[in-house]
């Protein structure tokens, strides 16, 4: 939309060394970040709890599952010791040989454990054992199966949530906003972060609790079974945190900066894309190539730094998972052998000790997700967390039904505060009048564009719809009442008939035909494969310049509004073209009144009154014929266009009245001698 864009485009933009806009790039920190994260899954806290609980059963049972399979062994091992037991000898009486004959630790392991001589072993009670263990595994799978099904729609949820609030965002921020943030770096903050959150999120979350459940409950296993090697095991908490912390802080400014690159990238490559066939013309491809590989390699950089370095977390509680096992293996065996322990716990102490390092490692391995994740989550808080527009009045006005009186009253506006742009401006447009407005390019003519649909609002002054203030009534009820015909026509993917009927969603089928044939329109439709219902592309090129222009003055006739905004409607296309969105312009404009900003003055010499501006103020006003009379500023801008013959080495400035080597004899009697000439 050319009208909500040319205007601000004087505002100063501070960009870094790779394009992107400075300013509020500053990262938060990973905890508030990720609390504000987790704030929006508070919306489903039943259903948490409910997660909870099933996490909880499933970690309960799994962890139970390492002590009664201990108990399987011991009854293997328990029988097998009654088997070498002499026959007819109890076993206090192998216990008291063997101490009498030195074998202290023998003797000890034979007294710890519970068997009877000669009996073999119990496959009944194994067996049962063995049942219970399956039931439990079992129970411990569906729990878990529920928790990750219940867990994965809530978090599906709150990224429907948060994609509903971003979308309600975009449309809440001010026109300026847009004008200092590249496309592309907005749409990768809009998707690809978004996206990045639901998948860390889907990927992180139900494991961060698994695993943490999964620590304490295996602690309390291993206390319950020996306190000496639950302490040891105990030593790889602090060893992971120290490993985890140390990498996190340096791998999580490369993880802010990788997403941050994404977004300069994105914005690069959408901006030549969109412009590639300039880009060939013009002959800048190894400029853009190298502009490329430069960004390209700062995200490489970023990139490959924060995953190395939180790549290094998994291999180092690996690590540190293993110097434990080993410690415990050690311990545990010594202290089977002096009878303190069974084999049956010592096998099941190693089986919790795994489970203990496990969940550890897999949350070191899982830190470069959820930094990836939390740093999305802080580009698309700052999009959340940016300024928005003023909320309109709470006791808003409304104009009548009819207004189509505008008029400005002594308005002055700036983009940057220290940048005058416009002072102390009025004029005043009566209904059914057409005001043409013309000028150099930054002489502030889109941007009394801007002002009149309050994509910004003035400084000083009033703009006024029949003595209402435009800032009094709200934004929907004025732009409702207001139609823009733009430079860049702006069509979506979807039929012909549906670009038309967004003027007006309700139309009927007969007012869109209406609409489309005081446009011209039906006079190309009929030739294309199905008319009204023929599919435009994204860019609508299956359709000319002058076609879609001409599609969207039928959208504007179909909106039927009060104020009608044209803004260099026809500025692109050919001269036969020009001429029916001339007819269909002129139509348009009937018992409306219009602005219309045109470099073409041809198409503006039947306006009611012409505005010439220059650097934000009108310095002339009239009608084409007064004007012309009046030899100012306007005049010379039409000799110009009109009059001059460029084949005769003549260049007039239009609006500064000099001319430059060689004008013909009738532009210089017309400027007369006291115009001089100069190179």
């Amino acid at each position: 939309m050319s009208g909500m864009q040319r205007g601000p485009q004087r505002m100063p933009m501070q960009r870094g060394p790779m394009g992107q806009v400075a300013g509020g790039e500053k990262a938060k920190t990973f905890g508030p970040s990720a609390k504000r994260l987790l704030a929006t899954l508070s919306s489903d806290m039943p259903l948490l709890v409910v997660v909870l609980v099933f996490s909880v059963l499933s970690v309960a049972l799994t962890v139970i599952g390492p002590k009664l399979l201990g108990n399987a062994t011991n009854v293997v091992f328990a029988g097998y010791l009654s088997l070498q037991v002499p026959p007819g000898a109890t076993k206090q009486q192998v216990v008291d040989a063997l101490i009498a004959e030195g074998n202290q630790d023998q003797a000890n392991m034979i007294a710890a454990m519970d068997f009877t001589p000669g009996a073999g072993v119990d496959f009944e009670q194994l067996a049962s054992i063995l049942v219970l263990v399956l039931v439990v595994y079992v129970l411990a799978s569906l729990f878990g199966w529920l928790q990750a099904r219940l867990l994965n729609g809530i978090v599906q949820r709150a990224m429907h949530r948060l994609r509903l609030q971003v979308e309600d965002k975009v449309h809440r921020l001010p026109l300026s906003y847009f004008d200092k943030v590249q496309r592309g770096e907005l749409l990768s903050r809009v998707t690809n972060d978004v996206d990045n959150i639901g998948q860390t999120m889907q990927q992180t979350l139900s494991q961060v609790v698994i695993s943490l459940l999964t620590v304490v409950g295996v602690l309390v296993m291993m206390f319950v079974i020996s306190p000496l090697l639950a302490v040891i095991a105990l030593v790889t908490i602090p060893l992971t945190v120290v490993v985890t912390v140390v990498v996190a802080r340096r791998s999580q400014k490369l993880f802010v900066a990788q997403w941050k690159s994404t977004g300069v990238l994105n914005a690069r490559v959408e901006e030549t894309f969109s412009g590639h066939a300039i880009v060939k013309v013009f002959g800048h491809q190894k400029e853009v190539e190298a502009d490329f590989r430069a960004e390209n390699e700062e995200l490489y950089k970023a990139s490959f730094g924060a995953q190395f370095l939180s790549g290094v977390i998994m291999p180092s509680m690996m690590f540190i998972g293993n110097l434990v096992y080993v410690a415990i293996a050690v311990v545990g065996g010594l202290q089977v052998a002096a009878g303190l322990l069974s084999i049956g716990d010592v096998q099941a102490f190693i089986q919790y000790s795994r489970q203990f390092t496990q969940p550890l490692s897999q949350l070191g391995s899982m830190a470069n997700l959820l930094q990836s994740g939390v740093a999305s989550a802080e580009r698309v808080f700052e999009l959340l967390d940016e300024t928005e527009e003023e909320p309109d009045d709470v006791s808003a006005e409304t104009a009548p039904d009819h207004a189509s009186r505008l008029a400005f009253e002594d308005v002055s506006f700036r983009y940057v505060a220290d940048t005058p742009l416009i002072d102390d401006l009025s004029l005043a447009a009566e209904p059914g009048s057409t005001v043409a407005i013309v000028g150099p390019t930054g002489a502030g003519k889109t941007t009394l564009v801007n002002l009149i649909m309050r994509f910004y609002d003035v400084d000083a002054g009033r703009i006024s719809l029949d003595g209402v203030d435009t800032r009094r009534m709200t934004r929907d009820d004025l732009r409702s009442r207001t139609g823009m015909v733009l430079q860049d026509t702006w069509l979506f993917s979807g039929t012909i008939r549906e670009n038309i009927a967004y003027g007006r969603p309700d139309a009927s089928e007969e007012e869109i035909l209406q609409a489309a044939t005081a446009a011209y329109v039906d006079r190309f439709v009929h030739a294309l494969p199905d008319g009204y219902d023929t599919l435009l592309d994204d860019e609508a090129t299956n359709l000319s310049v002058g076609e879609r222009q001409l599609v969207t003055i039928a959208r504007a006739f179909l909106a039927d509004p009060r104020i009608l905004i044209l803004d260099e409607a026809t500025s692109s296309v050919d001269t036969r073209t020009e001429l029916l969105i001339q007819r269909a312009m002129s139509r348009l404009r009937e018992d409306r009144t219009a602005f219309v900003i045109a470099h073409r003055l041809s198409t503006i010499r039947d306006a009611d009154l012409i505005l010439v501006m220059e650097e934000g103020a009108i310095v002339e006003q009239g009608t084409h014929d007064q004007l012309l009379a009046a030899k100012g500023a306007y005049w010379r801008l039409y000799n110009a266009q009109f009059e001059a013959p460029m084949d005769e080495e003549i260049l007039v400035d239009p609006l500064a009245g000099t001319a430059v080597s060689g004008a013909s004899p009738t532009a210089r009697a017309e400027e007369g001698a006291a115009e001089p000439t100069s190179m």
